[in-house]
């Protein structure tokens, strides 16, 4: 039912949050943007669950946000939504867990910017990414943090201020994609990527990923030293142990994931 902006799944120790909007393309408004954070603190805080998948209901991915709220706003008000909207994306670089975009049709404005801000995407054939900001009177300015991130700037640039598409081949081409699947089976797919993730040990991972953004934000010499130490701190937990026990008895490791 639409009266839930965010719908959540447990599929095993994978958590399904789903964008429930679909008589509006799913547009993203305040309560969906409440209800996503309150579900990754949900999420980051519940053990059982390794990592997460975000998709969307009906005909499309996600339009943007949605554009009768921010008429209806002041530019006091709209500033608000907009600082609680990328919150959203930075409470995804900061979980210790995967954020898996799961794509279907189209990603535009701050729908595009959502799937740039996720750390993983799995596409179906027929996705399709645009920024099209321009088109009516404004630059898309928070979705290009994220996807000159992803795609890097020149490309970036070229979807922002032209405002064309790109298909999902050259989405998968510039790095916004990880992995394309057949029509409808997006979901699927990347569930079956975060059950991949979650069967190695979360505790590696809840470390590398705040790690790898972290030293992305470092000077090269920097980033290397952080590397280092850390590595040098996490070598001594039980799974790093058990990692490489099990390697040198030719045997499958057991996570305790600590």
């Amino acid at each position: 039912m639409e009266d839930q902006p965010i719908k959540f799944e447990r599929k095993g120790s994978v958590a399904l949050l789903t964008l429930n909007r679909p008589r509006v393309l799913n547009a993203i408004n305040e309560p969906m943007i409440d209800a996503l954070l309150d579900r990754f603190e949900e999420i980051e805080n519940t053990d059982e669950l390794g990592a997460v998948v975000i998709e969307g209901t009906g005909k499309i991915f996600c339009s943007g946000h949605d554009l009768k709220e921010l008429m209806a706003a002041n530019p006091l008000q709209r500033r608000a939504l907009l600082t609680k909207s990328v919150k959203v994306w930075e409470e995804i670089v900061k979980m210790s867990k995967p954020v898996i975009a799961a794509v279907h049709s189209y990603a535009t404005a701050a729908g595009c910017g959502l799937v740039a801000a996720c750390d993983l995407v799995v596409a179906s054939e027929d996705a399709v990414f645009q920024t099209p900001g321009v088109n009516i009177g404004i630059f898309c300015m928070t979705p290009m943090i994220p996807l000159q991130r992803a795609v890097g700037q020149k490309k970036a640039m070229e979807m922002l201020i032209t405002a064309d598409p790109i298909n999902v081949k050259e989405a998968e081409r510039f790095g916004l994609v990880n992995k394309i699947v057949p029509n409808g089976k997006h979901v699927e797919g990347a569930i079956e990527f975060a059950e991949k993730i979650t069967g190695n040990s979360r505790l590696a991972y809840n470390i590398g990923k705040p790690a790898f953004y972290t030293m992305g934000e470092m000077d090269y010499v920097k980033a290397l030293h952080y590397a280092k130490d850390l590595f040098t701190l996490a070598s001594t937990s039980e799974d790093t142990e058990e990692g490489m026990k099990a390697v040198l008895e030719k045997r499958n490791p057991v996570w305790k994931n600590r």
